[in-house]
């Protein structure tokens, strides 16, 4: 069953594993737009990449 169908019943166990679900899809979707934020600044030379040497 899904949230939209007229039948489902909220239970407190639905909107804990909800909502962890959407954190963590949240969450993995805010880095991937980090990750590829960055890649476009370093593509157009804006952003450079930085090197630790020890």
């Amino acid at each position: 069953m899904f949230p939209f169908v007229f039948e489902w019943q909220w239970n407190a166990d639905h909107y804990i594993f909800l909502g962890l679900l959407y954190l963590v899809l949240i969450i993995i979707g805010v880095g991937v737009h980090v990750v590829a934020i960055k890649t476009v600044l370093q593509i157009l030379g804006i952003l450079r990449e930085r090197h630790f040497d020890h």
